[in-house]
C-alpha cells in the first residue's frame, strides 16, 4: 500500500509494539508483552475479539531494512493444522516523502487440513495497514 509518508516514519509504527497498541480495540481484545522490548526475542500473549489466545514471537526486526517478522508458536492457526504461520511487516521508500507498506503471511499447512488456509485473516490485514496509513498521515 503506498503511503505519502518517508519509509522511517512508517517503521515508528511497523517496527515497534506501537502497531498492536494501534489495532487495539478494533481488532485484538488485548495483547500482554510477556518479554522483551519490541526486538527480536520479544513474546506476546495476544486475544483477538474473538477466540482464545495465542503467543506471538518477534523473530526479525531489521531497522535498518525495515522489516519485521513476526511467528505465531503457540495457539491460533497451529491449532488448525498449521505447521508455521509468519507475518512479515516491511516498509519500503519510494520517495523523500512516500513509501510501499507490504504485509505478507507466509504459512505451511499439513495437507490433510489444506481448507483452513480460508482462515487465513487477508482481509483483515488490508484493513490494518489502511488504519496505520490513516494514523501515520493524520498530522500531515
Amino acid at each position: 500500500m503506498e503511503v505519502n509518508v518517508p519509509a522511517s516514519k512508517a517503521w515508528t509504527i511497523y517496527g515497534t509494539t506501537d502497531l498492536m497498541k494501534i489495532t487495539l480495540p478494533k481488532y485484538l481484545k488485548s495483547v500482554e508483552i510477556l518479554e522483551g522490548d519490541g526486538g527480536v526475542g520479544t513474546l506476546c500473549r495476544t486475544t483477538p475479539l474473538e477466540g482464545p489466545s495465542y503467543l506471538e514471537k518477534f523473530t526479525k526486526v531489521d531497522n535498518e531494512n525495515l522489516v519485521k517478522e513476526v511467528d505465531i508458536i503457540e495457539g491460533a492457526f497451529l491449532d488448525y493444522g498449521f505447521n508455521f504461520y509468519r507475518i512479515r511487516f516491511e516498509n519500503i521508500a519510494t520517495g523523500e516523502n512516500s513509501c510501499l507498506t507490504r504485509t505478507t503471511l507466509l504459512f505451511d499447512v499439513k495437507e490433510e487440513y489444506v481448507a483452513n488456509v480460508s482462515l487465513v485473516p487477508i482481509e483483515t490485514s488490508m484493513n490494518i495497514m489502511k488504519d496505520i496509513t490513516v494514523y501515520v498521515t493524520a498530522d500531515d
